[in-house]
């Protein structure tokens, strides 16, 4: 999945919250924007002065021609200053950085994708989504399942998206105040245990490791291909500080550069 890396100033189109503490950002970056697959990330320096030191990496939600957007939450230093951005600001961007999901050789469109959310982890998957229903998987009774998780309604990111793109969207809460009570791989668990198709079924994730974990262990379980979006800290974003690091049957690799994503069954969990 090798692609062209540049670095750009790219303008702030907008910069919007879209629920209380998520923002939502759109970059002018055509360059970017024509490379991106999905599953990739940027480097984005929140600000000009020196603090904070490190860029700050944010996974591709959706492209078109010539914008790239981006999903995040203010959490921290770096997301709390970006929030503050305005429109016609300008944002120094390295990218599009990583591997992505594999979605287009090894199973050649699967018939059925899951793709399964947790939290923050809607962000690259509305991107996927977006180029799976491109690519056919709707024909022919194929189909793309998003199945997201948050731990109440009010924290549910992206489902309006999934929908227009005619995904058939499945909803988890811990608390139970819309959709699925419980976690999201318990909804999945669900899934996968009442349908007849599972040998055609492909999962892609993104999310907090536990869920993850969990997701691992049911590929297995089912005999499943599955995809992981890794989420781990990262200093330089380009494999030359060894930072972000995970085990993995090989031993151990970088996720910003052998990753982000990687195939489940190779996850030292």
């Amino acid at each position: 999945m090798a692609n062209r890396i540049f670095q750009t100033k790219a303008k702030l189109i907008k910069n919007i919250e879209v629920i209380k503490n998520y923002y939502k950002i759109v970059l002018l970056c055509p360059e970017i924007a024509k490379e991106a697959l999905p599953g990739q990330f940027l480097q984005v320096k929140v600000n000009d002065s020196c603090l904070p030191f490190l860029r700050r990496p944010f996974g591709v939600h959706r492209v078109n021609a010539s914008n790239v957007e981006v999903l995040y939450e203010a959490l921290g230093q770096g997301t709390r200053i970006l929030a503050q951005r305005k429109a016609g600001e300008y944002l120094d961007v390295i990218g599009p950085l990583g591997n992505g999901f594999d979605y287009r050789s090894e199973y050649r469109v699967p018939s059925t994708a899951i793709l399964v959310a947790g939290g923050m982890g809607v962000a690259p998957l509305v991107f996927l989504a977006d180029r799976l229903v491109k690519r056919g998987t709707r024909d022919e009774g194929r189909g793309t399942i998003a199945l997201i998780g948050a731990r109440t309604r009010e924290q549910l990111l992206c489902v309006d998206e999934f929908n227009k793109l005619g995904c058939d969207v499945r909803i988890a809460t811990d608390d139970g105040s819309k959709g699925f009570k419980g976690r999201v791989t318990d909804l999945l668990k669900k899934f996968l245990h009442g349908t007849l198709y599972t040998v055609h079924c492909t999962i892609y994730a993104c999310g907090p490791r536990p869920m993850l974990k969990e997701i691992s262990r049911l590929a297995k379980q089912y005999n499943l291909p599955a995809q992981v979006s890794l989420e781990e800290h990262m200093a330089c974003g380009i494999g030359a500080c060894l930072g972000c690091v995970v085990n993995t049957i090989d031993g151990y690799k970088r996720v910003c550069k052998e990753g982000p994503v990687f195939q489940a069954k190779e996850i030292v969990f």
